[in-house]
């Protein structure tokens, strides 16, 4: 560990960190992993797959689904290989190049997932406050713009702040404390100012989570004035049952967020498994979550599913 913990090299090699004080356990902590993994791969697959071969399903709501199903993945399956690496003793080591791949894959998509609910709040706010037009305001080349715009934006706001890391010295230790590579727990490594990377850090979560959150709260302040004018209380229900799927992503997608940029900049000094936790939680809850949340709230959805294990079981019955 001595030769871990300090370096006079400026080595490329950096080494990421399991469940400190539990190394003995990491075989058996890699079990619910592994079924986490396989719960969000699989429920976002069934989600894109139901989208795609269902023609039913192909209106705006679940074409922003199926974009939200992709960044989940693109969010959680950067972390995967990195994490079963150091759970299964495999290897700890990652190369600096590797590292900030999988940043830049972590950080974009997790900004790309904060667009999409916007578009998706977007999506809602058409659908009840102006439903004669939905068809014509959300075209599928609106929907597709908006996407390319989401991940483009989310893509080039992380380009600088990474490509910095490339001129910054790390002669000291090396070791991450997490299994996988982020931005702030890296520039805490290096022998350098980090004013710019931690400024600029700052400002793209407040910029861009922050226009994102304030779009989907002033939406749903016009979708509620909407509402409220509605004469039915069925009617009322009916209008807010059709958002209840997106609050609850959203809220699975900021808290945590918010929760883990809390811990990384205001208790730096708490216990590492508190950050673990959070990190975890972060990356690994909203695509095992999200796919059910929409299973059991949308009922075109449900249907999906129910079709495909009922195809599936009498295929595999004939055969």
């Amino acid at each position: 560990m001595a030769t871990f913990n300090s370096s006079n090299t400026l080595s490329s090699t950096f080494y990421l960190s399991g469940i400190p004080g539990y190394e003995e356990f990491h075989h058996w902590i890699s079990i619910p992993f592994c079924l986490l993994y396989l719960v969000g791969i699989m429920g976002n697959c069934t989600i894109l797959h139901i989208v795609r071969t269902d023609p039913r399903l192909h209106q705006p709501m679940y074409y922003f689904l199926a974009m939200l199903s992709l960044t989940d993945m693109g969010m959680s399956m950067p972390t995967m290989i990195s994490l079963f690496r150091v759970l299964w003793s495999i290897s700890r080591e990652i190369q600096f190049s590797t590292c900030v791949v999988q940043m830049f894959f972590i950080h974009t998509f997790s900004f790309t997932e904060s667009s999409v609910l916007l578009a998706m709040a977007f999506d809602r706010y058409v659908a009840i406050c102006h439903p004669l037009r939905y068809a014509t305001i959300l075209t599928p080349r609106l929907i597709m713009k908006i996407g390319i715009a989401a991940l483009l934006r989310s893509a080039c706001a992380m380009i600088p702040l990474l490509a910095r890391l490339a001129f910054f010295p790390f002669c000291h230790s090396h070791i991450l404390s997490h299994s996988y590579c982020l931005h702030q727990d890296m520039i805490r490594l290096a022998c350098a100012d980090t004013l710019f990377n931690v400024i600029y850090g700052l400002l793209l979560v407040v910029v861009l989570w922050g226009m994102d959150s304030l779009g989907i709260f002033v939406s749903y302040v016009y979708i509620l004035h909407s509402i409220l004018k509605i004469a039915s209380r069925e009617g009322r229900l009916k209008a807010l049952n059709t958002c209840a799927s997106h609050i609850c992503v959203v809220l699975i997608l900021y808290v945590p967020m918010m929760g883990l940029s809390i811990v990384h900049r205001f208790a730096k000094h708490s216990s590492p498994l508190i950050h673990i936790f959070m990190a975890h939680i972060y990356l690994l809850v909203p695509p095992v979550l999200n796919p059910i949340i929409y299973s059991v709230k949308t009922k075109q959805i449900r249907q999906g599913v129910l079709y495909l294990l009922l195809r599936t079981k009498t295929g595999s019955t004939m055969s």
